[in-house]
């Protein structure tokens, strides 16, 4: 809201008045004042004169310096980024690259948020702002994790083995009898959900962070390939189909969704705040 113009009373006698620039901020217009000739004294705009606002000092950006672990959803729901980690990496797309999943720590991330700034004179009235809006899918990428399902963990990641074709157990198990139900542990996209092979019934799901989680040896599905699943929702009962020696399940996180391209999924699991093992 504009501020309201103040009437001013001519000066009576004739006084001697010089003119003085005053410049607000660069690239701001020049105004011409009338100042009185003694150093120091107040301007006193001619009568009828509009009085203008000051402009403000700019305010620099909000920035964040990548550390190690982070994910782009974790920095969203740490530093309350309006629009979640799609707002955020498309402001750092030039820097982050295209695939947000790989960011490098040391890398500086802009905010998208300005620090508050104070105005270089009276603090003049100005509209509220509409909040931006945030989509459920922001919302969950943000924050809202779980663990894939009640139970003790089994065989570790990493584990070394010839049991295992790359040598190594790729994932970790959890202990269960046929017929528990299985959740998924965030928010995502089903890219597939049936034979896997030497995994058995399988589900594979996308979450909003870009990372992918994968259900092996289950006796049964309850979701199919491109539905939508919430965090927790049940996405199949545990069993022993394929390659296995008893019922549990068995439990990735991939940087895609085929094999070979698994991480810790307890490490994963833990950086969002959930506690496993």
């Amino acid at each position: 809201m504009p501020a309201k113009h103040q009437k001013h009373r001519r000066p009576t006698g004739v006084q001697r008045l010089t003119r003085s620039i005053a410049v607000a901020g660069t690239g701001a217009v020049a105004l011409g004042l009338p100042l009185f000739g003694a150093a120091g004294a107040h301007a006193a705009p001619q009568q009828g004169a509009q009085s203008l606002p000051v402009a403000a000092k700019k305010a620099a950006s909000e920035t964040y310096k990548v550390k190690k672990g982070d994910s782009l959803a974790k920095i969203a729901d740490k530093k309350k980024v309006a629009g979640g980690w799609k707002k955020l990496y498309k402001i750092n797309r030039d820097v982050v690259g295209d695939n947000p999943r790989l960011i490098k720590p040391g890398t500086k991330l802009d905010l998208g948020k300005k620090a508050a700034a104070k105005p270089a004179q009276a603090k003049a009235a100005a509209p509220k702002a509409e909040a931006p809006k945030t989509t459920a899918a922001d919302a969950a990428a943000t924050g809202g994790y779980t663990a894939p399902a009640d139970a003790a963990l089994g065989t570790a990641y990493r584990t070394a083995g010839s049991m295992w074709s790359s040598g190594y157990h790729t994932g970790v198990d959890f202990a269960l009898p046929t017929g528990t139900p299985l959740k998924s542990v965030a928010a995502g996209t089903v890219v597939s959900a049936g034979n896997g092979g030497a995994y058995g019934n399988q589900v594979v799901i996308q979450h909003q962070d870009g990372m992918y989680s994968q259900y092996a040896h289950l006796s049964q599905l309850s979701v199919s390939a491109g539905q939508s699943v919430t965090v927790g929702q049940q996405i199949g009962l545990s069993g022993a189909t394929g390659n296995v020696t008893g019922p549990h399940l068995h439990f990735e996180v991939r940087t895609s969704p085929d094999y070979g391209s698994d991480v810790d999924p307890v490490g994963y699991l833990r950086s969002h705040g959930v506690s496993v093992g």
